[in-house]
């Protein structure tokens, strides 16, 4: 039986989603051997998540931040501020020797099948040298990839002065704004390291075998998809195999956990789909200014919330969250009201999400978030704030299921109490809203559907893609 090795990048809405692939693989195809590789502590803390005798095999790469200026525990996203982050994608390059060996080590008789990020690109390379099959993993949907990957292989607002211009790869389907631009990208000039390290990722992607993308062929096959393979010049075939969400997927076992019982507790002493939850990520935060910004809006807009908050842009996000970047008395007077909890650090999102007092989600629009909250019906209030999360809301946005209350967390990026108070009552209100989300929902859920009736897209997706990848 075949050997498929996973390759996430570091950060824990990569690893999620992979673990999440990994479940997949081994329940339908019992057989197969599967092994994650990461660095020491992320497969630390995935042995510790895993039940005692899950045939997930996992393997450590040696990996030493603070030879590249990191902080020495810094192995993931999640341990560093933004202005380090270029600095930790470079790093994570000297993985290669380490995962080279260990492909060599692992060649058989069985056939080998790589399965990586697409932050790991060179893996291409890697599974070229020693005769494997290979493929990439998109965590993100179909529609940011595309319109990311384009943005970032072509810099068309180097090209122009105007703040909206069209994507090269998709002048008909995308117009992009300077404002859907992260610090990162506003700069890239195509010799910058943003460039230097993202351009050459994106070209690999080019030169593997497959795409798997977690996402659902219904939702996406009248754009996103569509957009994706012609971004990539058609050089692969492209597998939606989404929804990929575990019940666990938003967990953090090595962050304060706030007690899910409490949080629980709270949200059953609401009515049903009065609630609305708000979180940024696990590697993702707004400016104090925002902040300030944000709790007067949720406090005018009269409706009870749960704010998962982390120290704003400019702090160190490990800290404890300090209650002065808060409005004075915000905490305690909504918390003794019940009109607001504020959760520090970590809560149990889809807990949250699933519960039915839950009714929106102001979220940064990670794809992994979105899934979460579209999965559980829920409509999204969209603030997206790096990379691709501009684009998923712009596709959710077109979907029907998100209304965007701001953009970005660069000191320029504005939010006003206002708007936020007049999106929050319109999407709480919004029966139209509800009733895509819930359409959606269905959608998601079908995508899995066996054993009555023709198979789910995913299903039909995922064996082909065994096929394609010679995994029997």
């Amino acid at each position: 039986m075949a050997h498929i090795v996973l390759f996430p990048f570091l950060a824990q809405g990569h690893l999620n989603p992979f673990v999440s692939l990994a479940d997949l693989l081994l329940r339908r195809r019992p057989a197969l051997t599967v092994t994650l590789v990461s660095t020491p502590r992320n497969i630390a803390a995935l042995r510790a998540s895993l039940p005692p005798d899950s045939p997930l095999r996992l393997h450590s790469l040696p990996f030493s931040p603070s030879s590249h200026g990191l902080p020495p525990q810094a192995e993931s996203l999640a341990a560093i501020p933004v202005r380090q982050f270029i600095t930790f994608f470079q790093a994570s390059e000297s993985l290669r020797p380490a995962f080279d060996d260990f492909i060599a080590g692992a060649r058989g008789s069985s056939p080998l099948c790589i399965v990586s990020d697409y932050f790991f690109g060179w893996t291409v390379d890697v599974a070229r040298k020693h005769g494997a099959f290979h493929s990439v993993f998109l965590t993100t949907s179909a529609f940011g990839a595309a319109a990311y990957f384009s943005l970032c292989t072509h810099l068309p607002h180097a090209l122009t002065s105007d703040d909206e211009f069209p994507l090269p790869d998709l002048p008909d389907v995308v117009v992009v704004h300077r404002s859907q631009l992260s610090k990162y990208v506003l700069a890239a000039d195509g010799t910058d390291p943003f460039s230097r390290f993202f351009r050459p990722q994106i070209s690999f992607c080019h030169a593997t075998d497959a795409v798997l993308v977690n996402t659902v062929e219904e939702i996406e096959a009248a754009a996103g998809l569509r957009m994706l393979r012609c971004t990539l010049s058609n050089a692969a075939p492209v597998f939606p195999v989404g929804p990929l969400i575990s019940a666990s997927a938003s967990e953090h076992p090595s962050s304060p956990a706030a007690s899910s019982s409490e949080i629980v507790e709270w949200l059953d002493s609401h009515p049903p789909r009065s609630v609305i939850y708000v979180s940024f990520g696990s590697q993702n935060t707004i400016q104090a200014a925002q902040m300030t910004e944000l709790a007067m809006g949720l406090e005018a807009s009269g409706r009870p919330f749960v704010w998962v908050v982390r120290p704003p842009v400019g702090f160190d996000v490990t800290a404890e969250f300090d209650a002065e970047w808060l409005p004075e008395g915000f905490e305690e007077t909504t918390r003794k009201e019940k009109r607001g909890l504020v959760i520090r650090g970590w809560a149990p999102q889809v807990a949250i999400l699933r519960h039915e007092s839950t009714g929106a989600f102001l979220s940064h629009c990670g794809w992994n978030s979105m899934l979460e909250g579209l999965i559980h019906g829920v409509p999204i209030i969209g603030w997206p704030l790096a990379g691709e999360q501009f684009f998923n809301a712009t596709m959710a946005a077109q979907l029907g299921v998100c209304v965007e209350v701001a953009r970005g967390n660069m000191e320029s990026s504005r939010v006003e109490r206002g708007r936020v108070a007049e999106v929050v009552g319109a999407v709480m209100s919004g029966k139209e809203m509800r009733r895509r989300a819930a359409e959606i929902r269905a959608v998601m859920e079908a995508a899995w559907r066996e054993g009555i009736g023709p198979p789910g897209s995913s299903a039909k997706r995922l064996q082909e893609f065994f096929q394609v990848a010679g995994v029997r």
